[in-house]
């Protein structure tokens, strides 16, 4: 019987219903401010149902979401001054393969509520339950160059395209011995258009697809890069640059 086994392996843990989607709304534009331009994604979302084997020790397994930020491009074009751009210096320079997406509290996982279950050994019985996530970007983009004293809208451009991994995995917090369940892919790009001489409410539009390919989950196991599992996470790594079209880029907002 499963009970008699000393360690839980993989092919003692079912897992079913998986399901990853991001919703076919598209990206919705919100011009209420005079200060910034606010958009908001459709949602990524994420789930699956787990049957664990009964847990033999005095152990502690978490089965969860964690997910990782492989690629970001995030341009913000002002007219033919320059642009801003948030970027994650160690995946542009390539020293790491992903950064960690993590809620910056409960490392590694993506969060601690709907997104984790926590089992304590031992146990004489299998457990069965959920475990769900989502995300989405619901960012501000100054109207006005980022660099200057000036209110003046010059924002014309926005794009964006961000690459995400996102792992089912169960981690043995004894032991931090980790088995990997279940890897999905994932992109969300936006690209919108803006006049900035249109009265507030009318100078943004969405351009390209309205909708977001979907996820893709994978018939194999991706391991997951050590850096994607330990701080900083992909918002505290960030960096806002100004880059003008003449003379030396600026640091606006530096890492946390």
């Amino acid at each position: 019987s499963i009970t008699c086994k000393a360690r839980i392996r993989r092919e003692n843990i079912v897992v079913y219903d998986v399901c990853a989607t991001i919703d076919q709304c598209p990206t919705r534009i919100e011009e209420t401010s005079p200060i910034v331009l606010r958009y908001k994604t459709p949602y990524f979302k994420a789930s699956a149902r787990v049957v664990m084997p009964p847990i033999p020790r005095h152990e502690t397994w978490v089965v969860g979401w964690i997910q990782a930020c492989n690629q970001m491009e995030f341009f913000n074009t002002y007219s033919d001054l320059g642009m801003s751009s948030w970027e994650l210096p160690d995946l542009r320079e390539g020293r790491v393969k992903a950064i960690s997406d993590s809620d910056g509290v409960s490392y590694p996982w993506y969060g601690n509520t709907t997104e984790t279950v926590t089992l304590v050994g031992p146990t004489n019985k299998i457990s069965r339950f959920s475990v769900s996530m989502n995300d989405n970007f619901y960012p501000s983009v100054t109207w006005a160059v980022p660099v200057s004293d000036s209110n003046v809208p010059l924002l014309t451009r926005i794009k964006r395209d961000q690459s995400f991994t996102t792992w089912l995995v169960a981690m043995n917090t004894t032991t931090k011995e980790k088995i990997i369940l279940q890897t999905i892919k994932w992109r969300m790009k936006v690209d919108i258009e803006v006049d900035p001489l249109q009265l507030l409410g009318q100078r943004a539009r969405l351009v390209g697809r309205t909708q977001q390919e979907q996820p893709r989950i994978l018939s194999r196991m991706e391991p997951i890069p050590p850096n994607a599992l330990v701080k900083p996470n992909a918002n505290d790594a960030q960096v806002l640059m100004w880059r003008p079209k003449r003379g030396p880029p600026l640091v606006v907002i530096p890492p946390k």
